[in-house]
This record gives structure tokens, sequence and C-alpha cells, in this order.
């Protein structure tokens, strides 16, 4: 299917979609907040400026959109039909960086959880999965 809108319109749209700060992003801080967690945002000295860092746990919480890092089996992460090479590199790339910065993370000893879009529609599970994943002790040096 062609896309409906032209090259100009189009491109006005994409540069509304946010890099950080956005609505999933918001909601799982919120969470932690009120859960009594306090974080840092987007630290620049960390592989892939991680969206959450919580320094005092050794953790970096990630949260990942569905389409745009390429959730594997989520109906979000569909590709679109047209332009299709340009998504295929483009949705590719983000997910192998995505594996990079969280093997980069990894080895620097902070502990990584990925939470994707689609998760965060059930606030109560997602407050369970965070809460374990924080809670967990991290491993000795």
């Amino acid at each position: 299917m062609a896309d409906c809108f032209s090259g100009a319109k189009r491109s006005e749209i994409m540069s509304r979609v946010k890099g950080t700060n956005t609505s999933i992003e918001v909601k799982v801080r919120g969470l932690l907040h009120r859960l009594g967690y306090r974080f840092r945002l987007h630290c620049p000295g960390l592989p892939g400026k991680p969206d959450i860092v919580l320094p005092k746990r050794q953790a970096v919480i990630l949260v990942h959109g569905c389409f745009w890092h390429g959730h594997p089996g989520c109906p979000r992460s569909k590709r679109p039909k047209s332009n299709s090479i340009f998504w295929a590199n483009k949705i590719d790339g983000n997910i192998a960086r995505d594996k990079s910065n969280a093997r980069s993370l990894r080895d620097l000893g902070w502990r990584v959880l990925v939470v994707w879009e689609c998760q965060t529609k059930n606030n109560a599970q997602l407050t369970q999965r965070l809460q374990r994943f924080l809670e967990r002790p991290s491993a000795p040096e």
C-alpha cells in the first residue's frame, strides 16, 4: 500500500516522533517513583544513554517502543510494506544497537531490564516486574 501522505507531510509527521520523555517512558518513571525508587535519566556516560538509571541498585531500564525497536512477535512491530528496504535497515539497525548497548552495560556490571511498549498496558503486571527486577540483589563483584 502506498503512503497516503506526501513526502513533505510524512517528513513533518516523522519530525514529531520523540526520542526521550515518551508517554511510555513517563509511565514507567511514574510507577517507579510511586514505588519509592529514585533514578537518573538518560545518563550520557553510559553506553546508549539508558532511559532510566538506578545507580544505587546498579540497574538500568530501557523502555522500547515495539515498532521502533522491533519487538519480536508483537503485532505493534509489524513493518511497513512501503519503502521496506529503508524500514528493514532502520529497525534492524536499532535492534543491533540495542543489543550492543545492553551487552556493554552488562560488561560494565549493570543489570539491564527492557520494558516494551506493549508491556506498559497492564500497570499491575508492570509494577510487579519492576519490583522483582529492582529487589533482586546485584551480582557480587
